[in-house]
């Protein structure tokens, strides 16, 4: 009985380790622009017209927000300090504008920072990583049915976290969309929604990148048959969101303007550092 259970573990192993090496092959891409997949499955542009719809409704209501404080201001007398000077309504008016304006350039840097950094973990890890699945197959047959079955959760965890990835996916693809939206609260001293929205933003970028390395450090240790260490890996993975989320705090002065001079500076000192050492 626990020979023809050991076949069929090793049957559905066979099957999944050829997937699984295929499944972990652009996945950041998929995470960080899931418009360009999801128009391409469904034959349309309708995901990525949907930008252009919410850029436009979102400098709306900048402007509308803008026209409605300066009026209750400095004509009504009835929303904030009169003597306030105009130009510091004009600043956070440009200011949100242009976070606005400029958002998706400076998402285009921050995601192939990420997908490169990725990149650059992978191929660490993956080198001199077995690959020959036979003779993984083999040694989780001879190790024994505990140990079949603790490769069957490891495979159960991994679609789980394929799942969670196409999720983390449109979580982002979702934040982006609303930006313009987000913005408007930079209009205001607190700066609104926009510093929590922007915490988000990152939790959830980030999270990306910390999971596509654990699963291929998972992945590399079930290959070397380290089944247990290769299941930590997973597990851990799953949990990243919630595990980064009890760190990445933003401090109550910290504005959403100084978020993105953080991503501006942490792309051009990327940038600038990955051209140095082409030379």
């Amino acid at each position: 009985m626990e020979f023809v259970i050991m076949l069929l573990i090793s049957a559905i192993l066979t099957g999944c380790l050829l997937y699984v090496n295929t499944m972990l092959e652009g996945i950041v891409p998929i995470a960080l622009h899931a418009e360009d997949y999801m128009d391409t499955l469904l034959g349309t542009n309708g995901i990525s017209g949907i930008f252009d719809i919410f850029f436009a409704f979102g400098v709306s209501l900048i402007i509308l927000k803008f026209l409605k404080k300066g009026f209750e201001r400095y004509i009504l007398w009835t929303e904030g300090d009169a003597d306030t000077e105009p130009i510091i309504l004009l600043t956070g008016f440009f200011k949100a504008l242009a976070v606005a304006i400029c958002f998706p350039t400076l998402y285009d840097w921050l995601a192939d920072i990420i997908a490169d950094m990725s990149s650059q973990v992978l191929d660490i890890v993956s080198d001199g990583m077995a690959t020959d699945f036979s003779a993984v197959i083999t040694g989780i047959s001879t190790a024994g049915i505990f140990t079949g079955i603790i490769s069957l959760i490891f495979f159960v965890c991994f679609f789980m976290l394929y799942i969670q990835f196409l999720t983390r996916g449109l979580e982002i693809l979702i934040l982006r969309v609303g930006v313009p939206l987000a913005c408007v609260g930079l209009m205001d001293n607190d700066n609104g929604v926009f510093r929590t929205y922007i915490q988000k933003f990152f939790q959830s970028t980030l999270a990306v990148l910390v999971q596509i390395v654990l699963a291929k450090l998972g992945t590399a240790l079930m290959l070397n048959t380290h089944v247990f260490w290769g299941l930590a890996a997973l597990l851990l993975a799953l949990r990243t969101p919630k595990f980064l989320q009890e760190f990445i705090i933003i401090s109550s002065g910290q504005g959403g303007g100084g978020m993105m001079n953080k991503i501006y500076s942490t792309a051009r000192i990327y940038q600038m550092g990955k051209s140095v050492i082409t030379k």
